[in-house]
């Protein structure tokens, strides 16, 4: 399992809208949190006129002490034992990826996308560049004018997209110790449709459809129905979703319909008649979705 959650902040509230998941998951996976700050040096100098650039250093320095200060006072919001902070220099993607990958069960948690300024970076550019970059577990909460930083989150289930294939399913085993020791319920989900390639080149399409889509859709319950048995085996909370329809806009509408989830998928999958290309479909739904979304980067 996780043994750390590295959470950056960038000073902004909305950066802040992390936490609450934060703190939920600290609390019941046990482990600690660790905040950091990133002074970005370049953004630092890029906003400075040339003459004030001769007192970078001495600015440099504040903004590593405000930073610390900043998260010090993030730190009391968690149980003193569970908590630690630093602040580092440098490109803030390079140095959240650079300070998580010593330790490949350190899960990142951050928000989307924030303000830009001084002493902070657009978390939105910063994600995306996390994503892409880190093979650390990461968990991206897309940021909302409404939500507050406040207190704990009671979540609810695990949403687990899965396509039918190996490389989908190794968001299984983390998702399984999790989902025990959160003590809540796992839900498998599986979008089908019939692949446009298949419409090329066939003269009387519609006849064969209907049959088509029928063997398609029995092929995923079955498989569904599969999994949810071999998760129950191990002491889950299981059930299971099967929608007709593209991926990753099911995907978003079940967690639109189901509050409280915790989306957890893997980065990239199979395409094909079978499958989907994971990838794409997790930046759609990190982009869209209003849950959290836990993507564990496939082996």
């Amino acid at each position: 399992m996780y043994t750390k959650i590295l959470t950056p902040l960038d000073g902004s509230t909305i950066a802040e809208q992390v936490l609450p998941y934060v703190r939920t998951l600290a609390a019941g996976l046990k482990i600690p949190v660790e905040l950091l700050g990133v002074v970005d040096l370049a953004a630092l100098a890029s906003q400075m006129s040339a003459e004030k650039r001769r007192s970078l250093d001495g600015m440099i320095e504040d903004s590593v002490r405000r930073s610390g200060e900043y998260l010090r006072g993030v730190a009391q919001t968690f149980p003193p034992a569970s908590i630690s902070f630093a602040v580092e220099k440098g490109r803030a993607a390079e140095v959240i990826i650079a300070r998580a990958v010593a330790d490949k069960d350190t899960l990142i948690a951050m928000a989307t996308h924030g303000r830009s300024g001084i002493n902070r970076w657009l978390l939105g550019s910063v994600a995306e560049n996390v994503l892409r970059g880190s093979a650390n577990p990461l968990l991206l909460v897309r940021a909302k004018a409404e939500a507050r930083p406040e207190g704990e989150l009671a979540l609810k289930s695990i949403v687990v997209p899965l396509d039918g294939s190996e490389v989908a399913e190794c968001v299984l085993p983390p998702v399984l110790e999790m989902a025990k020791k959160l003590n809540i319920e796992i839900v498998l989900f599986r979008a089908f449709n019939v692949p446009y390639s298949v419409f090329g080149g066939v003269r009387d399409h519609f006849a064969i459809v209907d049959e088509l889509l029928g063997g398609i859709k029995a092929e995923a319950h079955e498989y569904l129905k599969k999994k949810t048995e071999e998760l129950k085996q191990q002491g889950a909370k299981v059930s299971y979703v099967l929608k007709q329809g593209t991926s990753a806009d099911q995907i978003i509408s079940l967690g639109r319909t189901t509050p409280d989830n915790l989306i957890a998928m893997c980065t990239h999958g199979w395409s094909g008649a079978k499958g989907w290309v994971l990838g794409s479909i997790t930046e759609t739904v990190v982009r869209h979705s209003g849950d959290p979304v836990l993507i564990i980067r496939a082996a």
